[in-house]
This record gives structure tokens, C-alpha cells and sequence, in this order.
């Protein structure tokens, strides 16, 4: 396959569209339609939660209840069921996470979607325990589909935190992780496309040729430009930075969080983002709370938004404050940043906040319980 694509960048209209087969796109069910149809980011939680958002003291025994920002209702489903089954709060983040691999949610999580600038789609996952303050993460994962699943592993058999690359997958099959092709017939067509348009959009700067214009290979020129970024990549940034972020709050206060993505469309190979990083794409400390972040993990990372607004609840700020206060801290240098944060703390309340831009302008999350019948829709207004 690496071939294969290697043939493709050298020459994309040797490829017909009618030479990749019917294109491959992910399954909607009929509850999250509205909400997947544009390639937003996910992010999913799962506390116990009160009605109106009012703080309460969690009472022992207390029924564990969902909370999620444009999730599929049967990845919520595996997280619950998991927890009603005796599961820990690790299983169900592992569970409700790798659910969404499988389905490779909106092409943004999971194998076949975001292929990098030579085609390859790679994978990023972090799972972190609110308790033991464990972390597992993996980044730049290849070969391998069950990214949340290897990053677990990290936790349970490495004494590190942070594994990358080759040697991530290397890891994960020494681990009994099959080696699998991430690439698909949806991925190549992507890929195919972006370089008939003349490798548009892309991620660099300060090169030559002029990245904006033409494909590489690049080399960086002699003057550095410290312009302003511009308004078509503002654009850009709403429909190409995706993750699945998952909180889990269990009935005894225990907390555990997790993230999966295969990244920004399109990305320099060997790119991180903020999503596997304890902090950034999500974190959780089960004394005071958790949080998880999506947007665009290049800018988000920089500031740790996820310990920054547990942080905030450890101080006693409600959780729809402490989000807004760090989209707040992130505007004050990026004020045309695409991201969301959604936070709950350990007394039940729940909160979120996104910042605005063109094209996004309100953030949706839903609520379910054993007593709802179906998920609640919560919008919240963009700052």
C-alpha cells in the first residue's frame, strides 16, 4: 500500500475515481443525523448528572448518567453497558472510545479517514485514571486499529506514560494487537483529491515553493513571514481537526477519561496532537473533576485547556465557567481558534464552551439517563 500511495503522489490522475470502488462513508443512525453531518469534533462524558445544571453533593450509590457533545447514541451504549455490567471507569472510556474506532466515527476517528500529506492514515489515543493519576497514550500509531485499546496497555504494562511511532506499533503487537492496513478506499480517494488541488490545503509555511500554491517537496526560505493567519485557513480549521473525547464519572466518584483520533486531514507526517497529551486533549483528577477538549490541538496544546479547567473546579468555579474561562485564555493570543471544552466536576454539575468562528458558532452535546428514554440535546452559544 505505501507503494501504492508513493505512485499516487508522483502521478494522482493515474488513478481514476472510478478506479477506487464505491466510496466508503461512515454509518449515521437516525438519532445523531442532524448532529453528524458536519465533520465537528466529538466529545463525550459520562457523570452523574443534574438536571439543570445545578451542583448537588453526589450522594453514595448515586446512578451514573451520560453526558455527550454530538456522540452516536451506540457509543454512549457501550460505555454504559460496560459500567452496568461491573466494568471499571477505564473499561467503559476504553469501551465507548474503541466503539467509535470501530465505526471510525465521521471519518475522524479510526482507520480510513485523515490521511496525512503522503496518504497515511495514522492514529493518537490517551487514557488517564482520575484516581491513580495513571496515563497511557499513544501517538503516530500505524498498523493498528484499536489505538484506545494499545494505550490502555501502556498503562497496564509499561512503566512510561507516552509511546509514538513505529515503536508504538511495534508495542501493540508484542501485545497480541493485530497489524492491520488503516488505509481504505474513502482514505486513497481523499488523498487523490488533495493532490489534484494542488496539495490544498496543507500545513506548511515558510517554504519553498510557495506551500499555498503548489505541492512539495519543500525547503525553507531564507525570510520567515510573521503574518497574520488567514481567513481561508481559519476556515479550513472547523472542518479538519476532529477527535472523540470520553469522562467517566462512576458511581463511586471514581473519574477516568480518554481520547481517540486519526488526526487533521492531511497533516505533515509524524504530527502530534493534542488529543493523546495528559492535559491537553483531556484530564481528569477524580479530587476535583474532568475535562475534555477538541478542536485544533496545534493552538489547544499550548495552553492545557483539559488541567487548566479542572484546575479551575478544584477552586470551586462551576464547570460551564471554568470552560469558558480557558477558551477565554486561548482567545487572548488565537482570538480566531476553532475549539470546545466540556468539563464536569465531582458534585454532578456539567458545563461547556466553545469559541466562535465562521461556521461554528454553537456547540451540541447530549444528556442520557436510565429514566430518559432517549438523549437530550444541550446546545451551548459560542464565546
Amino acid at each position: 500500500m505505501k507503494q501504492r500511495l508513493r505512485n499516487i503522489r508522483r502521478n494522482p490522475d493515474a488513478l481514476a475515481p472510478s478506479d477506487l470502488g464505491p466510496k466508503r462513508l461512515p454509518i449515521l443512525t437516525s438519532e445523531c443525523l442532524a448532529l453528524a453531518s458536519s465533520s465537528w469534533s466529538i466529545a463525550c462524558a459520562c457523570v452523574p448528572l443534574d438536571p439543570g445544571h445545578e451542583k448537588r453533593e453526589k450522594q453514595k450509590g448515586d446512578t451514573n448518567l451520560f453526558v455527550a457533545a454530538r456522540p452516536r447514541v451506540v457509543i454512549q451504549s457501550s460505555a454504559w453497558n460496560t459500567l452496568q455490567a461491573g466494568g471499571s471507569e477505564l473499561d467503559a472510556v476504553e469501551k465507548g472510545c474503541g466503539q467509535c474506532e470501530i465505526e471510525q466515527c465521521d471519518g475522524s476517528v479510526g482507520y480510513g479517514g485523515s490521511p496525512d500529506e503522503h496518504g497515511e492514515t495514522t492514529l493518537d489515543a490517551m487514557i488517564m485514571d482520575g484516581n491513580t493519576m495513571q496515563v497511557g497514550a499513544v501517538a503516530d500509531l500505524r498498523r493498528i486499529k484499536n489505538a484506545i485499546g494499545v494505550a490502555r496497555k501502556v498503562i497496564e504494562h509499561t512503566k512510561h506514560t507516552f509511546l509514538v511511532g513505529e515503536s508504538a506499533s511495534l508495542f501493540a503487537e508484542s501485545m497480541g494487537f493485530p497489524s492491520e492496513d488503516l488505509t481504505t478506499q474513502n482514505s486513497v480517494s481523499m488523498y487523490v483529491k488533495w493532490l489534484n488541488q494542488n496539495c490544498q490545503p496543507n500545513f506548511w509555511k515558510n517554504v519553498t515553493p510557495d506551500a499555498s500554491k503548489s505541492c512539495g517537496p519543500y525547503k525553507q526560505t531564507a525570510e520567515f513571514s510573521k503574518k497574520e493567519q488567514s481567513t481561508s485557513d481559519r476556515r479550513i480549521e472547523v472542518h479538519n481537526h476532529d477527535t472523540i473525547g470520553m469522562i467517566v464519572i462512576g458511581q463511586s466518584g471514581n473519574i477516568a477519561v480518554g481520547t481517540s483520533t486519526n488526526g487533521a486531514n492531511h497533516k505533515i507526517q509524524g504530527r502530534v496532537g493534542d488529543s493523546p497529551i495528559a492535559g491537553a486533549g483531556a484530564y481528569a483528577d477524580s479530587t476535583a473533576g474532568a475535562a475534555a477538549a477538541t478542536g485544533n490541538g496545534d493552538t489547544m496544546m499550548r495552553f492545557l485547556p483539559s488541567y487548566q479547567a479542572v484546575e479551575y473546579m478544584r477552586m470551586g468555579i462551576d464547570p460551564t465557567m471554568a470552560c469558558q474561562k480557558v477558551i477565554s485564555r486561548i482567545q487572548k493570543y488565537h482570538p480566531y481558534f476553532f475549539g470546545a471544552v466540556i468539563c464536569a466536576n465531582t458534585s454532578g454539575s456539567y458545563g461547556a464552551a466553545c469559541s466562535r468562528v465562521p461556521g461554528f458558532t454553537q456547540f451540541h452535546f447530549m444528556a442520557s439517563n436510565p429514566i430518559l428514554k432517549q438523549p437530550s440535546e444541550q446546545i451551548v452559544d459560542c464565546i
